[in-house]
């Protein structure tokens, strides 16, 4: 629009000097052409400047909407968890990019403790947040902090730790506005079985007697997805047609310190060990620690997976000293939860249960898995 409103301007001025030497009448002529053009460029200028406006204010409009101006409460059981990490960081950057302000989300940390989560809840409640997403530090409250929330009238997005099904179905029964987005650990714990039964008996039972000797690394005893992988990983040998053998299980409660020292004495009492099951990356990573220090070679005389497909993880399963890891895929789960929290929002509903699947990481797709994190 600026270049046609130079243009009229432009053959105006040069209008006047062609008639300038033809008597008054052509320059009263010249004049008068002089005047419309500048008069239709400065029609045109407002009307420029008027579409600017228009334009303006729709982008305004846009960015100052309701959810610009919607207050987000997301509670995560523990910021040390390294898989929660990548979750909360990708949920508040997806947040800001679907139009929240930066400013009105608040991300707290449970520190793994239900007391001190709660009260970051009603904190939250007291505060006014227009929504709340919650990893809960034990799946077990969830109940208790569903009616703190529903009593506030407040939209809720369970994330990551699923609530019981009679807990779900409570949901279903009174018309809730509440769900929960994540993935089944059952299809994790069944992943990780069939990375170590893809491999074959005659590669895995290394002291050929027939059967597999594991021990167990589980997470929270209170979490479902730790009670899953450790069940279902183990199901998946057995429909497999293998025969199993538990050295050891034991309680890392997803720490990779913990299951160091876990693995480290698991390794000395049974050094028949063929394969190490842990529930997640963090503890995978603690029992490599402690295979490498007793000397024994990952793929060679042992065999090591975990769950997350942490970077770290995934570059060890790229090196051969992690024998598979499983994607739990962050970005589709926080996507996914901020879309059921907008969803609420914009009074529509959701499904109750939300789900996301996992991906089975070896050495044949973990570089591609790992250009995908970074």
């Amino acid at each position: 629009m600026k270049k046609k409103v130079v243009s009229l301007l432009t053959v105006a001025a040069l209008s006047m000097s062609m008639l300038a030497g033809c008597g008054n009448k052509a320059a009263d002529t010249a004049n008068d052409a002089a005047q419309t053009a500048e008069s239709a460029a400065e029609e045109g200028a407002e009307a420029v400047a008027d579409a600017a406006e228009e334009t303006g204010e729709q982008v305004a409009s846009a960015v100052s909407g309701d959810l610009a101006d919607k207050k987000v409460g997301v509670c995560i059981y523990q910021f040390s968890d390294n898989f929660m990490t990548l979750f909360r960081n990708e949920l508040q950057n997806y947040l800001v990019a679907q139009g929240f302000n930066a400013d009105n989300i608040t991300i707290v940390d449970g520190a793994n403790d239900q007391a001190t989560q709660t009260n970051q809840i009603q904190n939250f409640i007291t505060s006014g947040v227009d929504v709340l997403i919650i990893n809960p530090v034990n799946s077990s409250s969830a109940a208790t902090i569903t009616d703190l929330v529903v009593g506030a009238n407040i939209p809720l997005v369970y994330i990551n730790r699923e609530p019981d099904a009679d807990e779900e179905q409570r949901w279903e029964d009174n018309n809730w506005n509440v769900c929960y987005v994540g993935c089944d650990a059952r299809q994790s714990g069944t992943y990780q079985g069939e990375i170590i039964s893809d491999l074959g008996l005659d590669t895995v039972d290394l002291n050929k007697d027939g059967k597999i000797q594991y021990i167990m690394i589980e997470g929270d005893p209170e979490n479902v997805d730790a009670q899953y992988r450790t069940e279902f990983s183990i199901k998946a040998l057995e429909d497999a047609g293998l025969e199993v053998e538990c050295l050891d299980d034991e309680v890392g409660n997803w720490d990779q310190a913990t299951a160091q020292q876990l693995v480290a004495n698991a390794l000395s009492a049974h050094p028949e060990t063929e394969v190490v099951f842990c529930n997640n990356d963090a503890m995978a990573l603690g029992a490599l620690q402690s295979i490498q220090a007793a000397n024994r070679t990952v793929g060679t005389d042992i065999y090591l997976v975990g769950v997350d497909a942490l970077s770290e993880a995934l570059e060890d399963v790229i090196a051969g000293t992690m024998t598979g890891t499983v994607f739990n895929d962050h970005f589709s789960q926080s996507h996914s939860a901020a879309d059921a929290a907008i969803n609420f929002l914009n009074g529509q509903t959701n499904d109750r249960y939300i789900g996301c699947d996992y991906v089975k990481v070896t050495a044949d797709n973990a570089q591609e898995i790992l250009d995908s994190v970074k």
